[in-house]
């Protein structure tokens, strides 16, 4: 018991930490795809 005790913050620690790092990687995703659209629209204003 004590064990899982002892074992429960440091789950919910890494818990916090991958979740942290997935919104980072979904921020980084949006923002490139931002970018692309950004990009493709100046390239379609040009034709």
């Amino acid at each position: 018991m004590q064990k899982i005790l002892r074992l429960t913050p440091i789950l919910a620690l890494l818990a916090l930490a991958a979740c942290e790092t997935m919104q980072g990687a979904g921020r980084d995703m949006q923002n490139a795809g931002q970018s692309l659209t950004q990009e493709s629209q100046e390239v379609q204003s040009q034709l």
